[in-house]
């Protein structure tokens, strides 16, 4: 099958696993803040480029149990 028929990973496709991977509690750590911002940067050259020139990206992630209930928020913020 050539490459270009086939459909391409969504960003969130990537997070979700990044979180599946990463996260394995319900705290989140600087590690895990770390992998997601990887994917982000990863689907994203632009954001990518301009994040380096400062070398901070803001980046709020939420950690949300499957019954909905907040379980920990983390924030990178500049």
């Amino acid at each position: 099958m050539p490459l270009t028929s086939k459909k391409p990973p969504l960003p969130s496709e990537g997070i979700l696993q990044a979180a599946r991977h990463f996260v394995r509690s319900d705290k989140l750590t600087e590690g895990m803040l770390n992998r997601v911002e990887a994917v982000i940067r990863a689907f994203d050259p632009c954001l990518s480029c301009s994040t380096h020139a400062d070398g901070r990206m803001p980046l709020h992630l939420r950690l949300v149990s499957p019954d909905g209930k907040l379980l920990d928020e983390l924030r990178s913020m500049p």
